[in-house]
C-alpha cells in the first residue's frame, strides 16, 4: 500500500490517441478523475466511483477529443492534483 495520494504524469505524452495514467491511494477513497480542456470545461469523466488502497492504472482514449493541451484532476478524499497533457493526431 503506498504511503502517499500521488498522481503520476500520463505516458506517453504527448499522445495519440491513448494513453495511460497512473495514481496511488494509500487508503480506499471516492475517486474522481476527470479531463479538463484549456478552457476549463469538463470533457471527460475517466474514474468516478469508489477504489481500494494501492497503486491504480487508467487508460485514456483521446479518439473524440480535437489535438490539443487538456488538463486531467484526481480528487480522493483531501487529495488534489492536476497535471497537463497533449493531444497530437
Amino acid at each position: 500500500v503506498p504511503a502517499n495520494y500521488s498522481l503520476e504524469q500520463n505516458y506517453p505524452n504527448p499522445f495519440n490517441p491513448t494513453t495511460t495514467i497512473n495514481f496511488s491511494l494509500p487508503k480506499a477513497s471516492d475517486v474522481s478523475l476527470k479531463v479538463y480542456d484549456a478552457l476549463g470545461n469538463e470533457v471527460m469523466s475517466i474514474v468516478n466511483g469508489f477504489k481500494n488502497a494501492g497503486t491504480h492504472s487508467v487508460v485514456l482514449n483521446g479518439s473524440d477529443l480535437t489535438s490539443g493541451v487538456y488538463f486531467y484532476k484526481l480528487q480522493a478524499g483531501d487529495f488534489v492534483s492536476t497535471k497537463k497533457l497533449t493531444l497530437i493526431k
